[in-house]
């Protein structure tokens, strides 16, 4: 019968154990269980063992039975909880789960666990565990947006063969425009942040006007050309497609990505490409922004520079805009395109496919 006398450990076994007692991501019963070992194997009795660690003598006792049975099997290895389990959740449970999947409260788009508890007759600790168990998160919706776009397919494979395999002797531009960026001014001065404390912004605020962000994300170092404008017509989009034409060399091509807006189509603007052979440019697919590379760009000027700037004046949010560029020009870092085609195509048609079920099954809201 295995009992929980001396611990004599191998070289492997102490390296191991120890490895598990330093361990940041282990659970912390496991990581107690080899410190108890680790001290057993020195010599030292339940009692010492439990005062050095804050544990009881008794637990103590029992790892180093587990040990001497079963060895990190042993250890490591959970063991069946006693105990009565819950009727509770196996009478409920599968009730609760279809109630959420498939109803909604009648004053309410989604359940709480008040709501569900008061529905279904528990607790709204038990809502709780049914949900975890069955990975539901009510609170919680994701958005999507699936194009419709009839040369979807071509006009992808097209961006993403830019981005993965770009043609010789030429430039590739991902451009866009970030319109209606408003100089926010708070009506207060907020608090620094100091230790214990973030800072603070009321969340009222004073508008002084808006500008337009033009840019293009050149795709093979991640440098940005870019212009603010106070508008966004086709006058503007042709004026920054003839600035990147000036500051690009002549003797490249210069291939344009950019989305479907109606500016980047008008008729005065296909006119100047017709007489700029060089120029190309290929539309992303509709409702497809994440395509274009420049959009990652707009997110970050906006996290790091725009959201929680405090701008007076116009004229105050573009020197803002134009010194975070000139920043990130300094030291620019590409944006890297990993996915294939065929992953992105494939992921749609998942996609498209589970709508369809939902609209034969009558799910879709």
């Amino acid at each position: 019968m295995a009992h929980a006398g001396r611990v004599e450990l191998t070289e492997e076994e102490r390296t191991r154990l120890e490895e598990m007692a330093r361990s940041r991501t282990l659970a912390a019963r496991k990581v107690l269980r080899a410190k108890i070992i680790l001290h057993r194997a020195n010599g030292e009795s339940f009692r010492d063992i439990g005062t050095a660690l804050g544990c009881d003598h008794r637990t103590a006792w029992k790892c180093a039975k587990r040990w001497a049975a079963a060895g990190f099997e042993g250890i490591e290895k959970e063991q069946a909880g006693r105990g009565r389990k819950s009727w509770v959740i196996a009478a409920k449970g599968q009730e609760i789960v279809q109630r959420t999947t498939q109803e909604t409260p009648a004053n309410a788009t989604h359940w709480s666990r008040a709501t569900m508890a008061q529905a279904a007759g528990v607790s709204e600790s038990t809502v709780g565990r049914i949900w975890k168990q069955n990975g539901l998160k009510p609170h919680r919706v994701v958005g999507f947006k699936i194009s419709n776009d009839p040369r979807f397919e071509e006009k992808l494979v097209d961006v993403v063969a830019l981005y993965l395999d770009p043609p010789e002797h030429a430039i590739v531009l991902s451009v866009d425009e970030k319109s209606q960026i408003q100089a926010l001014d708070r009506t207060q001065p907020g608090l620094p942040m100091k230790k214990g404390r973030c800072g603070t912004m009321t969340h009222d605020y004073k508008r002084n006007g808006t500008t337009t962000l033009f840019a293009a994300l050149n795709t093979l170092d991640g440098t940005v050309i870019s212009e603010t404008m106070p508008r966004h017509r086709h006058h503007e989009w042709l004026r920054f497609m003839k600035r990147l034409h000036r500051a690009t060399p002549k003797h490249l091509a210069l291939h344009i990505i950019c989305d479907n807006y109606a500016t980047h189509k008008h008729p005065a603007v296909q006119a100047w490409l017709e007489t700029h052979t060089r120029v190309h440019v290929h539309f992303t697919p509709t409702s497809a922004s994440w395509l274009n590379m420049v959009e990652r760009f707009f997110r970050d000027i906006t996290e790091n520079r725009i959201r929680r700037g405090v701008f007076k004046s116009v004229p105050e949010l573009e020197a803002a805009i134009r010194t975070y560029i000139e920043h990130h020009n300094a030291a620019p870092k590409p944006f890297i395109w990993t996915a294939a085609a065929n992953d992105i195509l494939a992921k749609v048609a998942r996609a498209r496919k589970a709508l369809n079920v939902a609209r034969i099954s009558g799910d879709l809201h």
